[in-house]
């Protein structure tokens, strides 16, 4: 259960359809990354099957899912080392943003508004997130645990 969700409410995580739809969605947004020329050459040679995986995990953590991510692949300050002087720009953010809404219609993840609102919700957080912490300059938290996002204010309506 996320945090601050009523009993019985399911996770982003269970919502969304689970791992393999995860992995639907972090396939779906890379695929439209290496096609991208604004965010595609932060990726040279394209993204691999390794990559897709991690960041399946980080996503399936962060939704309310296994702390695999975490457990494996050493969590936070793992996720932090890779945005660490990309020096993201507002621009780039923004895109990262737009193309993985579009994976979501790409992998047909739950369109309902309150998934969709929280999908948006934490993309808007984890991408300001990152683009401060890729700064040449940022000081940045060094050490914190995998954000699990939840519902927010609109849990999924069941009639």
């Amino acid at each position: 259960m996320s945090a601050g969700s009523e009993p019985g409410t399911p996770s982003l995580y269970e919502w969304a359809g689970g791992s393999d739809s995860v992995r639907r969605l972090i396939d779906a947004f890379y695929d439209r990354v290496e096609h991208d020329e604004l965010i595609g050459p932060l990726f040279p040679g394209g993204v691999g099957t390794e990559h897709r995986a991690h960041v399946t995990l980080w996503w399936i953590e962060v939704f309310g899912g296994p702390a695999d991510y975490t457990d494996e692949l050493g969590g936070y300050e793992r996720m932090l080392a890779h945005h660490r002087g990309l020096a993201i720009t507002g621009e780039q953010r923004f895109r990262f943003v737009d193309l993985m809404s579009r994976a979501a219609d790409d992998a047909d993840l739950p369109a309902d508004a309150e998934f969709r609102a929280a999908l948006l919700g934490y993309l808007e957080w984890g991408t300001r997130l990152a683009m401060h912490n890729s700064q040449p300059d940022a000081q940045v938290v060094a050490h914190a645990p995998v954000p699990r996002w939840g519902w927010g204010m609109a849990p999924p309506y069941r009639p």
